[in-house]
């Protein structure tokens, strides 16, 4: 018995690599840009078992200029040789015949000359190699002439050439035309085209492929035969996003799927979505454990940061150390540098648009891992046929660890945890009208001693409808609130105990429609509106014993309104452009009480005329105007393009900071009667190649931009509970302008990027501006004014199990003021200090590693594992975040601080089941 079933295992191995071998020795890989037919030939020739039979001068027109990876000869040639003359057939000996005018049979069915072989497809019979020679060279005449209508349908069913069972899932399609249908359950399709001539391909889920040549003159009926059952035993990738780098309109748009973020080491083995981003060209961040991150040149404030639609105030958990996201419960990450499309607004810089999942529709998993700080786990799957669900939470069990700290440490009474929540769902009421709801949940609570309480938390929601009106017309209409809060209890003794509390609230709907004109055009449209609620600081005494006085900034509230157009246009396959529109109506409202100035002045306590008392609900003040994104991309082969874009932005909503990184108890202020809305334009210019059949993609981008209405302050501003914020306000100018390149390689068992850019952030004074200028009035750098950024991150899959992940970043210091001299006045020596930002820290370098282990591949078991371990700054470098001076003994002492100034290493578990 044994025997005989190791003759039957050994013959279907043969069989199998029979299969294997003849699907792929007519497979087709190479660069082949910029090469003659007869170089084309002759390099598939010696690489494959083709023998190509033609007429030289027939072809000496014809130049290849294509990029193959593992192609079928036949589709090549449909593609070289379309609207041509040219027609060729391939026989049984890997002979290919090219011929002008008409294919060359070399094998007919015996019923080819009768009438009832042209009938042999409509009656559903299978087709002899003969009849299939045929049918692919034949002219189907589909239609009547006479029908009106510039478009017509052709319909009917695909099946097995030897079967004659229906096949679902194969893929019609019309190259020139980029029209396409998949056939549903029973094998049936239609597609709609202009009447005229085609070439139809048709493709099954195996790999193969058909054609039919069709004279289209009106609605009709077409039967389709295809190969099936294709054995093969290699690996296959699809890629829905191939070539997208250099074929979409936008520029400055960068894509992260949530597998890639995971292999990036991340500060004690928690993946982080915002990590993953400042790996990308054009973005930096002003240190370790530090919130927010800069987008060429902007602030930190100056990007919108969404969750499945919701805004994000504070994306971070302790101070910055770990992002809010949970990694398990994210698809995949958008951020829009430039290009930004027009139904987003409200911001200078960019829009990091995170996507949550929605659940899978096969079965509930579960997914969680524990680490040295955090541990998470997630739910998601079906609730019945048309509903699916994604929930997780994500915590922190830090204290665990600060109680094994000596009494007498600076930190032993401190306290930090943190926590978020996800829930998602979404249920498709029928084929046309899908609804979704998201909530989202963060809080953060820690102290560094037992004096201090410091917590924030954002709380977001939102809903959503979907309808499908025509497979060309949708709309979306959310509704939502975000929320977010902070609040320090000091509790230093009872007579000053105290609370201290912000706010920030907004209520947004947005109405979107996207309409496809035809394959060639797209529009999109729609409006939306936003009510701000800012609670903008307020100081109560806490306790019996406290002799706090009560404090608060008047409360603040505006509505900013938008409408928006975008129209997306192929003129034709090379060149594409989007030309989009936004005008923005912002209202600042009542109640409130609006202080008027002098005008040419600065505001002071010198220059207020009067004070002015306004209602609820009464407009204060308006703010209006149009922003423009205007964008083009112009192919100059299959694997280059150059892109160009231009976009202005409005910004109403201002970050009251003067640090180089965000806190926690950074307040935000409304633009009014006194602070005018932020603006800014850019102008980008870029080039993506492709290399290699797409294994690498190279871009390379330059932008520059000019912002106006940029707040700075002046020396010794106090911007905590400062109902008078706009006195020590100084109106700015800025520009930035820069140069990335990036060059990825996205398959292979050695993967990876490598990107570098060389990016200025500058601010000056405003001409008009008469309080104070900031360095004489000239050009100063910017908090986090970087020049030089470097970034490799590789990924080496070791094995099926073990695969490794290095990362190396590198960055210039940022800018510092320091005190350069020191001098008697008045009987006391005084600190002379240099012009603001006129120095830098040291340059910033770190190497992490990390070791990512799969469990074994057994099917059946109760839970699938893996382990991430590395460690990071693997050199220990002494990174400063900061410098900083401090009187010591009457002598004025330099501090370095150093946030990770050691090695870090790290572990975390994970388990789906």
């Amino acid at each position: 018995m044994k025997k005989t079933l190791l003759i039957i295992y050994s013959f279907f191995l043969i069989q199998l690599s029979f299969a294997q071998g003849t699907s792929q020795e007519n497979l087709i890989s190479g660069n082949f840009i910029g090469k003659s037919f007869d170089e084309f030939a002759e390099i598939v020739e010696r690489d494959t078992p083709y023998k190509f039979y033609f007429s030289t001068d027939e072809l000496n027109q014809i130049k290849v200029n294509l990029s193959l990876d593992k192609s079928a000869l036949r589709e090549v040639l449909y593609t070289l040789f379309e609207g041509t003359e040219l027609k060729f057939t391939i026989d049984d000996q890997n002979r290919v015949f090219i011929t002008v005018g008409k294919a060359l049979n070399l094998r007919l069915s015996p019923t080819y000359f009768l009438e009832s072989s042209q009938n042999s497809e409509e009656q559903g019979l299978s087709l002899s190699d003969g009849d299939r020679t045929f049918s692919r060279n034949k002219l189907y005449v589909i239609g009547n002439p006479e029908e009106q209508g510039n478009t017509a349908t052709l319909s009917g069913k695909v099946v097995g050439y030897d079967t004659g069972n229906p096949v679902p899932g194969a893929v019609i399609y019309e190259q020139n035309k980029i029209v396409s249908a998949v056939t549903n359950v029973s094998g049936e399709y239609n597609i709609t085209l202009p009447k005229g001539r085609y070439t139809i391909f048709i493709q099954n889920l195996g790999g193969f492929v058909e054609q039919r040549q069709i004279q289209l003159n009106g609605s009709g009926s077409l039967d389709l035969f295809i190969e099936e059952n294709i054995i093969s035993l290699d690996e296959f990738v699809l890629n829905s996003e191939r070539n997208l780098n250099i074929s979409r309109p936008e520029m400055g748009l960068q894509k992260l799927d949530i597998s890639t973020i995971k292999k990036i080491p991340a500060i004690l083995g928690e993946v982080d979505v915002i990590r993953g981003v400042l790996s990308l060209p054009g973005v930096q961040t002003v240190g370790e454990a530090s919130v927010g991150f800069n987008v060429r040149g902007g602030a930190a404030d100056q990007n919108l940061i969404l969750y499945n639609n919701s805004t994000i105030y504070n994306p971070s958990h302790l101070f910055g150390l770990f992002s809010a996201f949970n990694p398990d419960l994210i698809s995949s990450v958008d951020l829009y540098k430039a290009g930004v499309p027009a139904q987003y607004g409200g911001r200078l810089s960019s829009v990091l648009n995170v996507n949550g999942s929605y659940g899978n529709t096969d079965k509930i998993k579960v997914n969680g891992g524990i680490g040295l700080l955090t541990g998470r786990i997630s739910v998601d799957g079906p609730i019945g046929e048309k509903t699916t669900f994604a929930t997780g939470l994500r915590s922190t069990y830090s204290d665990w660890l600060l109680n094994f700290l000596e009494d007498n440490t600076e930190f032993s009474d401190g306290r930090a945890n943190f926590y978020d929540f996800n829930f998602n769902i979404a249920h498709k009421l029928n084929e046309k009208n899908t609804f979704k709801f998201n909530t989202y949940l963060s809080n953060d609570s820690f102290r560094f001693d037992q004096d201090t309480l410091f917590n924030y938390e954002n709380l977001n929601y939102n809903a959503s409808w979907t309808r499908y009106f025509s497979d060309k017309f949708e709309a979306d209409l959310i509704v939502g609130q975000d929320q977010y809060t902070f609040g320090i209890e000091g509790r230093d003794n009872p007579s000053n105990a105290y609370d201290l509390g912000y706010r920030i609230k907004q209520q947004f709907v947005k109405l979107d429609f996207k309409y496809a004109l035809d394959e060639k055009q797209s529009l999109s449209f729609g409006l939306s509106s936003m009510k701000y609620n800012l609670q903008a600081g307020k100081l109560d005494p806490s306790g019996n014993e406290s002799m706090v006085i009560p404090e608060s900034v008047n409360p603040e509230t505006a509505l900013e309104s938008a409408i928006y157009f975008s129209d997306e246009i192929e003129l034709n396959d090379k060149f594409t452009f989007n030309l989009g529109g936004r005008y923005v109506l912002y209202n600042y409202l009542g109640s409130n009480t609006a202080r008027y100035y002098q005008e040419g002045v600065s505001p002071s306590e010198n220059t207020l005329l009067r004070e002015e008392t306004f209602s609820e609900g009464e407009v204060i003040q308006t703010h209006h105007g149009a922003e423009f994104r205007v964008g083009a991309r112009y192919l100059l082969n299959n694997t280059s393009s150059i892109k160009v874009g231009y976009n202005t932005n409005r910004q109403f909503i201002h970050l009251l900071t003067n640090n180089a990184a965000i806190a926690p108890t950074d307040t935000w202020k409304l633009s009014d009667n006194n602070i005018k809305p932020q603006w800014g334009d850019q102008l980008s210019l870029g080039f993506y190649k492709n290399l290699k059949a797409d294994t690498y993609e190279f871009s390379a981008e330059v932008y520059h931009r000019t912002m106006r209405n940029l707040l700075d302050y002046r020396s010794g501003a106090t911007l905590i509970l400062n109902s008078e914020v706009e006195q020590d306000i100084l109106n700015s100018d800025g520009r930035s302008y820069g140069i990335e390149l990036m060059m990825k390689k996205n398959t292979g068992r050695l993967n990876g990027w490598i990107s570098y850019f060389y990016a200025r952030s500058l601010l000056r004074t405003s001409e008009n501006e008469t309080a104070e200028k900031i360095n004489g009035g000239n050009w100063y750098r910017n908090n986090f004014d970087q020049p030089h950024n470097a970034t490799l991150i590789g990924n080496y899959e070791i094995t099926k199990r073990l695969s490794t992940s290095v990362n190396f970043n590198y960055s210039t210091g940022r800018p510092i003021t320091l005190p350069v001299a020191k001098f008697e006045y008045s009987g006391s020596e005084r600190i002379f200090f240099s012009d603001r930002n006129a120095y830098r820290i040291p340059d910033y370098f770190r190497m992490d590693i990390s070791f990512n282990i799969e469990g074994n591949h057994k099917v059946k078991k109760l839970a699938h594992s893996s382990w991430s371990l590395g460690v990071y700054n693997l050199l220990g470098r002494q990174n400063p975040y900061s410098v900083f001076f401090t009187p010591v003994n009457g002598t004025l002492q330099g501090y370095q601080l150093s946030i990770f100034a050691r090695p870090i290493p790290f572990i975390t578990y994970n388990f789906k089941i």
